[in-house]
């Protein structure tokens, strides 16, 4: 997180403490836990600033922070179970929201959709795997994708190559980095499509 970020993420809790409802009793440990909840949440979420508020914080009523607690626990179980056979309305009630409410809330908090978040787990997982030798169909059965056409296409698009091409690629150089810092250098990035 930058120096900007984390002033707007202090500002964020600050005000989001301001602004929280008297009928909610805050007592000083209250008010401690509710600021270093809302700076984790801006941090690990990347929450934006909200169009309709002001420009230089962010804030957030209790019902948004309940609703990125419930969107994190989401996030959680595809990070978790991303190779197990997960569509939108499960995720959705991971995350107690109707799909197409969970759907809404998951782009603005996180910028892509679900599933999108979902493929992109899969093929930084799938990307790993075949770094270590894996044939390209083994990979794709346990990334949990159902097709190997889908998954060289998505995998293609993602990652700017296909999956043969990646595996038979020399990634010696990534040996000797420890496999965090590995995971972090080769996490797959969308680029939007240029028109």
């Amino acid at each position: 997180m930058s120096i900007e970020q984390g002033r707007t993420a202090t500002l964020a809790a600050r005000a989001a403490l301001d602004d929280f409802p008297a009928a909610v009793p805050v007592d000083r440990a209250n008010r401690a836990f509710l600021g270093r909840a809302v700076h984790f949440l801006a941090a690990e979420t990347g929450i934006r600033q909200c169009p309709h508020r002001s420009t230089s914080v962010v804030l957030m009523t209790p019902e948004e922070l309940a609703d990125l607690a419930h969107l994190r626990r989401a996030h959680d179980l595809m990070d978790r179970d991303y190779a197990e056979p997960l569509d939108v309305p499960a995720m959705a009630r991971a995350a107690l929201m109707s799909p197409a409410h969970f759907s809404r809330k998951f782009r603005a908090a996180y910028g892509e959709t679900p599933y999108s978040y979902l493929m992109t787990r899969r093929i930084e997982r799938a990307k790993a795997l075949l770094r270590r030798g894996m044939s390209v169909t083994e990979t794709c059965i346990a990334v949990g994708c159902t097709s190997l056409g889908s998954f060289s296409s998505r995998f293609t698009e993602i990652v700017g190559e296909t999956p043969s091409e990646y595996r038979a690629r020399d990634h010696s150089h990534l040996e000797v980095v420890p496999p965090c810092v590995s995971m972090v250098a080769t996490r797959p990035r969308r680029t939007p499509v240029a028109v």
